[in-house]
């Protein structure tokens, strides 16, 4: 089986990067200039991405052997902009761990 971590890495990153455009464009666009559809359409890609993030972190649990307390941490690192792409350099020590068949 392929790394499970390589794809996690990934929507870890694209999903930070869709919270950030909520959060510094959609948002403002609604609240400040009343554009709510902005907040629609990012909210939804956004949403889709986390469940997606949410099903790769389900991914790497199951076959990984990855600590609870790791998979916790990177599911609440997600909650917290920018804390991602710092939590980036320790996922590619993680990944790497896993090529090469440890934890």
């Amino acid at each position: 089986m392929k790394n499970p971590v390589t794809p996690l890495r990934r929507l870890s990153l694209v999903e930070a990067i869709s919270f950030l455009v909520l959060l510094g464009i959609a948002m403002p666009l609604k609240y400040i200039w009343g554009m709510p559809l902005a907040v629609r359409i990012v909210g939804m890609i956004h949403g889709l991405l986390f469940l997606a993030f949410c099903w790769g972190l389900n991914n790497v649990l199951s076959h990984t052997r990855w600590p609870f307390s790791r998979v916790v941490l990177v599911f609440i690192a997600s909650f917290i902009p920018f804390v991602p792409f710092f939590l980036d350099r320790k996922m590619k020590i993680w990944e790497a761990d896993e090529q090469r068949g440890g934890s």
